[in-house]
């Protein structure tokens, strides 16, 4: 099983979640983070860090987001592959006008 970032994270982008992850198993692209289902240990360290609530075990993703395991699984793949987007380090945050901070 692995973690999942969802749609809270889309144009509400927080780095918070990268900085604790002991596998660096973070990707980004310009809207959101994703995690690579292949790296994530499962420790939820990255749970309690995203202040918009977007990071869910598999298992618990809430049924209106169900379609973001395999955006997570293909994006963070496509980024890997590119060799660009790996993310370690905490960032600035990016709140597009979608963004819900809670």
């Amino acid at each position: 099983m692995t973690h999942v970032v969802c749609e809270p994270c889309n144009d509400c982008k927080y780095t918070d979640c990268v900085a604790v992850c002991p596998v660096e198993c973070f990707y980004q692209d310009d809207m959101m983070l994703y995690i690579d289902p292949d790296d994530c240990i499962d420790c939820e360290a990255c749970v309690p860090e995203c202040p918009v609530e977007a990071i869910f075990v598999e298992a618990s993703v809430p049924a209106q987001w169900g379609s973001w395991t395999e955006v997570n699984k293909t994006k963070a793949a496509e980024i890997k592959a590119a060799g660009t987007g790996h993310i370690t380090e905490k960032q600035d945050p990016k709140e597009g006008p979608s963004c819900k901070k809670k």
